[in-house]
């Protein structure tokens, strides 16, 4: 940086500014260069190697004191600033504690605590905290993102026994940011007569993003699938799982808009002296709950009739086989024949016990996905043990495996998850190939970038996704495949219901998952076999087996990591409901409706720019003329305020701008 001279004008130095100086030469005084040169000059040995004055550790010292002062700086910076910190967070804390105790108890609705409830008080609490009128809308995006770190942490510990913390932890932070979102957007709306509704509308527009972006969507964690134990499951053979996740919702913020309606009535009365104050506002939430509790109340005794069965439905005896594995974990590939054989020899014995009356006959066999592992249409070995085990029971069993797409025998770069049906005699007949396949587990999305970021990448499959109408013919029977991570998509079970399946098969493969995984997996099959009034008949190649009543009800079910063959009669049924008829319209129609009452909450919030309208000038007026006469000129002074009238000097989600989204109550 340039520095100008201490003096201002000395031309006659200026010629002698430049001359070189001895080193013993000091320009302070003669008097002092006169006295320098009568002292001896000091000598100075050159200091060694290796010594702390040798120029080599210069450099080190430098650094060591440079990164002293900077780690000084950093911490002096942070210990100033803990008083500002501590003034920001100190007046959030109970909403941060309501946000973060809201996802908790949504956790909780889920396997394997099952409080149904906790869905509804959830709701309210976060609703609660949204409506404050404190919450700004960076606010609503914080505590929507808080409540959803405390839910998706806890119900996704299971994959963290698969490939570690990491991924756990960023897939929970991932799926935090859809209820983030959530509560931006409820920030926005907030204002508007009847919010709860939008609330709720909200709610299912964010649950369907998620069903489908990124890399195909993860529904897992809807709140439906946390009521497959509670009273208003039945609503989700009306709408399916986007009404059921809305009806829970909507139940819970207009639960809260009640009671902060009565909450401001009762202190409005308090200050009137309690005879002019004006009547709550409670009509549309109660409503919505008594809307919510009539259409329950309504469908409740067609499914129970449902379960129940009708004297003129077919039956049919349909076997599972868990054969389990020999461990868990990511091991399983590793085991491949040991599971192989371990269902056949489970077949056999089911074979057995069918001979000496131990068991009914069954006209078919379901196993799990990857019961065999090992393509058994390029394996003769393979195919040997399947052929065996059909012959033995004598009916078809409907066998998981790995097929490659060349079929060449060899490594190849694609595989697809099939499903196919092996007849005694003929052999192989049809076929389902998974067409959802997983993310970072049955393949790896983007691997120019993963591969860089996780060791665990590379043991992602080379699965593709197959082509198929989603159902098999079973001696006779059209059984609908929804194979293991297509059960949480409701577009698998839905087409092949539509395709004509009168029964719904999932195979799965949870060896390299834990016993959590296993229940929550099975809650989402009882709310597809209400959704789609069908029996549901789930196996799994280490649990948990399970065959499922239209009803929802558990009929027979195995225990988790042991071997065992369930043997029971399910009913045939035909009847489509009004959920797999209509769902899909009844989805876009809550997508669209959120998005434009997004639209018109941006609006009433003043956040759309405004046309500038110009003055006209007279004729003559110079362009560059200033303001007229007594009026200041924008950004030079006088009343600077924002669109609502508010003040911007308090700090966000304080209270700044006290009548932006100030909750007015529901009409």
């Amino acid at each position: 940086m340039a520095r100008e001279g201490l003096g201002g004008n000395e031309p006659a130095d200026r010629d002698t500014r430049d001359l070189p100086l001895r080193p013993d030469t000091d320009p302070i005084s003669d008097e002092a260069e006169s006295e320098r040169d009568d002292e001896p000059s000091a000598v100075h040995a050159e200091p060694e190697p290796g010594k702390p004055d040798h120029p080599d550790a210069v450099p080190v010292h430098r650094l060591a004191a440079l990164t002293r002062r900077a780690l000084e700086g950093l911490g002096a910076a942070a210990i100033a600033r803990l008083p500002a910190v501590r003034a920001a967070l100190v007046p959030r804390l109970p909403r941060m504690a309501l946000a973060f105790a809201a996802g908790l108890l949504l956790f909780t609705s889920f396997p394997a605590v099952n409080w149904w409830w906790a869905a509804v008080v959830a709701a309210a609490l976060l609703a609660w905290v949204l409506t404050h009128p404190a919450t700004t809308a960076a606010g609503g995006l914080g505590y929507g993102f808080l409540f959803g770190l405390a839910f998706y942490v806890p119900l996704l510990p299971w994959i963290s026994s698969l490939v570690g913390a990491v991924p756990w932890l960023a897939l929970a932070t991932m799926c935090a940011l859809f209820p983030g979102l959530f509560g931006l957007c409820a920030v926005i709306v907030r204002r508007l007569p009847g919010w709860p509704l939008w609330f709720g509308v909200l709610w299912a527009a964010q649950e369907w993003l998620k069903s489908v972006f990124p890399f195909g969507g993860f529904p897992w964690g809807s709140v439906a699938f946390g009521q497959a134990q509670g009273p208003f499951l039945p609503l989700v053979q009306l709408g399916g799982v986007a009404l059921l996740s809305t009806a829970i919702m909507l139940v819970g913020f207009s639960a809260t808009a009640i009671a902060l309606e009565i909450a401001k009535w009762w202190q409005t009365g308090r200050e009137r002296g309690g005879d002019d104050a004006k009547p709550p506002a409670v009509v549309l939430p109660g409503v919505c709950i008594c809307l919510v509790l009539f259409a329950a109340v309504i469908v409740w005794p067609q499914v129970r009739h449902s379960g129940a069965g009708a004297g003129g439905e077919p039956t049919v005896t349909v076997a599972v086989v868990q054969g389990n594995a020999p461990r868990l974990g990511l091991e399983f590939n590793a085991q491949r024949r040991a599971v192989l054989d371990n269902h056949v020899r489970e077949t056999l014995r089911l074979a057995e016990d069918v001979r000496a009356g131990a068991a009914p006959q069954p006209q078919f066999v379901i196993w799990p996905e990857n019961s065999s592992d090992i393509d058994p249409l390029i394996n003769a070995d393979a195919a040997e043990q399947v052929a065996r085990a059909v012959a033995a029971i004598g009916v078809p069993v409907v066998v998981g495996t790995i097929l490659d797409v060349a079929g060449r025998g060899q490594e190849s770069s694609a595989y697809t998850n099939t499903v196919i049906v092996w007849n005694p005699v003929t052999g192989p007949a049809d076929r389902h190939d998974k067409e959802i396949v997983q993310p970072f587990g049955e393949y790896l999305p983007m691997p120019w970038l993963f591969k860089h970021l996780s060791g665990y990448a590379d043991r992602a499959g080379h699965m593709v996704p197959g082509k198929s109408s989603g159902v098999v013919h079973v001696a006779g029977v059209p059984v609908g495949v929804s194979t293991c991570w297509e059960v949480i998509f409701d577009r698998a079970p839905r087409k092949a219901v539509r395709n004509g399946a009168q029964l719904l098969a999932v195979p799965s493969n949870n060896a390299t998952f834990n016993q959590t995984m296993s229940e929550q997996q099975l809650a989402f099959a009882k709310v597809r076999a209400v959704e789609h009034d069908r029996y549901v008949v789930v196996a799994g190649t280490t649990g948990i087996s399970a065959v499922i009543a239209p009803d929802g009800a558990e009929l027979v079910r195995t225990d988790f990591f042991q071997p065992a063959y369930l043997d029971i009669q399910v009913r045939l049924k035909t009847k489509l409901t009004p959920a797999t008829r209509w769902a899909p319209i009844l989805q876009w129609v809550l997508v669209v409706a959120a998005g434009a009452v997004i639209l018109v909450g941006i609006r009433q919030n003043g956040w759309f720019p405004r046309p500038i309208r110009l003055r006209s000038r007279p004729r003559g007026e110079a362009e560059d003329a200033g303001a007229p006469p007594g009026e200041t000129p924008p950004d030079e002074g006088g009343d600077h305020t924002s669109p609502d009238g508010g003040d911007d000097d308090t700090p966000p989600d304080e209270g700044g701008r006290p009548d932006f989204g100030r909750h007015r109550g529901a009409t």
